[in-house]
């Protein structure tokens, strides 16, 4: 700080500054692009001729981009159910309770976000054709259900190790039953990890594409696979329409988990006192 009392900038901190502006910008140009011309009325992808609704009204009018949303919506739906609760059961397994062959099946565990997709996708694809297993969207859901367990796991786990166990034993010091001290103490502390695993295990499901297009049957196609499937076509500016609204959704998601974590109980104090 010099005399005056203001503060100089140094070479460095203006480079760093810039190369994190520049770094930002590489990120979101691209999203704020795409969201623009969303909104634009004519049709060439990366041309705008003016600002209009009509690409939103189209993919409104689109039944076979209908078809696939629902399908994606169905299967991310039921995929963030399922693996929330085996994700948080398994992540509870794990960090309380000791038994045989623990090692191994933390290590199996996490195979899914360590072997690239592909490996996966041709895994489960010979599975279901070895049990003669007609594909279709129940098979894309089993086929999330399997890769998004692990990262479920992950979070919860990581959520569960912060915690202090020194609550859930005042809990037991109090003559609350097992159930009641996980539902009052271990389950409010839990929540925000446990939406964050939900929110990942959605968004996963919803984009993911090398794992569905193996193993998705006709007329179960996703979003992800029909936007492909469109690039033999020629894309249309009506992509730039579903990227945004799957952008919305995503942003929604996130604050309304946003929103209930911070209506969570954060207090010790007052989880205990609860019971």
């Amino acid at each position: 700080m010099n005399r005056s009392g203001t503060r100089r900038w140094a070479p460095g901190r203006i480079s760093l500054t810039t190369v994190g502006a520049l770094v930002f910008l590489f990120l979101y140009l691209p999203i704020l692009i795409v969201i623009l011309f969303s909104f634009n009325s004519g049709s060439k992808i990366g041309q705008w001729e003016g600002f209009g609704l009509r690409w939103y009204a189209e993919l409104f009018e689109d039944r076979q981009m209908g078809k696939a949303l629902e399908v994606t919506l169905w299967v991310s739906t039921l995929s963030m159910i399922i693996t929330t609760v085996l994700g948080t059961a398994a992540a509870l397994a794990m960090e309380r309770f000791h038994f045989p062959g623990k090692l191994t099946f933390d290590a199996v565990l996490y195979l899914p976000v360590i072997i690239p997709d592909i490996v996966m996708a041709i895994s489960l694809l010979l599975f279901f054709t070895s049990v003669n297993l007609h594909l279709n969207r129940y098979t894309v859901l089993i086929g999330h259900v399997a890769f998004n367990i692990s990262y479920v796991v992950v979070v919860v786990r990581a959520r569960l190790a912060s915690m202090d166990p020194r609550l859930e034993e005042a809990a037991a010091d109090l003559y609350a039953r097992p159930w009641q001290t996980f539902r009052r103490v271990t389950l409010p502390q839990l929540m925000p990890g446990i939406l964050s695993g939900a929110l990942l295990a959605f968004t996963l499901s919803f984009d993911e594409f090398v794992i569905t297009s193996f193993i998705n049957g006709q007329g179960d196609t996703t979003v992800p696979v029909k936007i492909y499937s469109m690039l033999r076509f020629g894309l249309k500016p009506e992509i730039n329409a579903i990227a945004t609204l799957v952008l919305l959704t995503s942003s929604a998601l996130v604050i309304v988990s946003l929103l209930l974590q911070r209506n969570s109980p954060r207090a010790g104090g007052s989880l205990v006192t609860g019971l």
